[in-house]
Formats: structure tokens, sequence, C-alpha cells
């Protein structure tokens, strides 16, 4: 697994059901090194701080493999890794091989897996229509978040490297089929 884009949002209002809405899902890949803190990552913006970033959710990444499934499902949108609001893009990440509390090195940084991501509406924002997040919830593409044990940068080219790996945990893929099934 390799870091393929590093990515960073900002604070974007948008008009929604007509509601100004501020999100941080617009994110875009920055060819510098960015900083993983102990609540997100340093320069990011998290505008709803229930349901993104803290301990738990420190970090989202997302496949760069899952990118051509989407592609295929939305070939006229601008197509940039960040896509999915992931502060990284990595190659091979793959969700049914992967275990709640696995722990990897990844550039300066230590980082613990913790859960599958929950789409909500702000995914639709990003892709032009609602009907994504419903395909979301229906693929095994959920992407996966992290806590970091240890601080420090991650850049493009990273080689993420299991240096522990969880007992008696579940996939990340077998909590989101759990998690669709409530």
């Amino acid at each position: 697994m390799k870091v393929i884009s590093a990515n960073l949002g900002e604070k974007k209002v948008l008009n929604y059901k007509g509601k100004s809405i501020e999100t941080g899902i617009f994110k875009f890949p920055v060819d510098e090194a960015i900083f993983l803190g102990e609540k997100d990552v340093v320069g990011d913006a998290v505008i709803d701080r229930r349901y993104h970033g803290g301990i738990e959710k420190a970090v989202y990444g997302y496949s760069e493999n899952h990118y051509d499934y989407w592609k295929s499902l939305y070939p006229n949108l601008d197509w940039k890794y960040g896509m999915f609001g992931e502060n990284l893009t990595i190659s091979n990440l793959e969700e049914t091989e992967i275990y709640v509390g696995d722990t990897y090195e990844l550039g300066e940084v230590i980082l613990e897996v913790t859960k599958p991501r929950d789409p909500c509406y702000k995914l639709g924002l990003r892709f032009g229509t609602q009907k994504v997040v419903k395909q979301f919830w229906n693929s095994t593409k959920s992407g996966i978040y992290f806590k970091v044990l240890q601080t420090g940068n991650v850049k493009k080219g990273d080689v993420m490297v299991l240096i522990k790996k969880a007992t008696n945990s579940p996939t990340i893929a077998e909590v989101y089929k759990t998690q669709k099934e409530k």
C-alpha cells in the first residue's frame, strides 16, 4: 500500500434545499507533505466535529483502486483524488483485508484502523447528486478511518507497512456490513 495522493480541503459554503451548508468534503491533492495530528490533519477543514475528525476519525483513507468503479458510474465528473473527502488516497487499501485495530507505519506516522466511513448527504453535494450516497452505502467501498498514535508528516509515495496485526477483530468490510444492517 502506498500513498498516491495527500489531500486537503478548505471550508466551502453551498446552497442545499434552500439553506447555506458548510462543508470540508471538497479536498484536492497537494504536493507537499501533510501533518497528521492527534485529532485531524493540520490545514484541512473539518466542519462538523460530531461526525468528522477527533481521535477515532483523525484521518480518512480511501483506496485508489475504488476510483475506476466510481468513474464508470460518473464519467462526466472532473475526477481528482480527494473526491470522497479522503485525506489520503492509498493504493490497495482493501476493506476486506484490513482489520479494526491493525496498526501501520506510514511516513513519520503510526496509524491504527478504527472504523469505516458512513456516507452523508455532503458526499452527494460533492458528486452533484444525492443518489451517490445510497450507491456508496450499497457498495463495499467505505474507506477507512484511522486514529493517529504517533503524529507526523505523510506525503505522496510513502509506503504503508503493517506493524501490528489485530487479533479477534472484524475487518472494515464486516463492520460496514453490520452498520448497513442497522
